[in-house]
């Protein structure tokens, strides 16, 4: 796809969720060689879920995006994300609050998916305790046939965010991202409605 038809999309999108949500492009299926067409089309923010793919990405474009964590979060991998990522959005274990140095969103699991990562609602409190620098909450809610079935998670979350004194939620992807918006997320992670199909 090329840069003109992302910046399209991503034009049509902002318009949709208005412009004080934060649009962060996932690139779990990105190349590093497609990278650069991203970039073209005037994305700024983007999102990894891996951190070596995220070390490779960087080598190559560090300078043309501001860098997001949105994968599970493993301790052994903080390091690398401390480096180069301004903001880590699935923080959900002491192990990793402990090594971790950036602001970060701890994913709340609200559904209690085991196949899904992120800290029950009631285990929250924790580990705001524990690490100082959260600005937020984000939550990835069951898989929906319709984008409307995602709402009442999408506003549990506002709700629990609110509770805590909370601004920042990061929910939605490419199939519910207009439902969060509505619900007030301040970010949404989007992939596909960008760059594919």
């Amino acid at each position: 796809m090329s840069a003109e038809q992302i910046a399209a999309r991503l034009a049509r999108v902002r318009e949709e969720v208005g412009p004080e949500v934060t649009i962060v492009a996932a690139t779990k299926y990105v190349s590093v060689e497609d990278m650069a067409t991203l970039a073209e089309a005037g994305i700024d923010i983007v999102g990894e879920n891996r951190a070596q793919d995220l070390e490779a990405k960087h080598a190559a474009h560090g300078a043309a995006f501001r860098w997001h964590f949105i994968g599970h979060l493993q301790s052994r991998k903080a390091k690398v994300v401390n480096r180069i990522c301004e903001l880590v959005h699935s923080l959900d274990s002491e192990s990793a609050a402990r090594r971790l140095e950036i602001p970060a969103l701890v994913q709340v699991n609200l559904a209690g998916e085991a196949s899904k990562s992120g800290v029950a609602p009631e285990e929250l409190p924790r580990l705001l305790e524990l690490y100082p620098d959260v600005q937020g909450l984000s939550t990835m809610p069951p898989a929906a046939e319709r984008p409307d079935e995602s709402r009442p998670y999408f506003r549990k979350l506002r709700e629990l965010a609110e509770q805590h004194g909370l601004a920042q939620l990061s929910m939605g992807t490419s199939q519910d991202y207009k439902v969060a918006a509505e619900e007030g997320a301040t970010m949404i992670r989007i992939g596909s409605v960008l760059y594919r199909g």
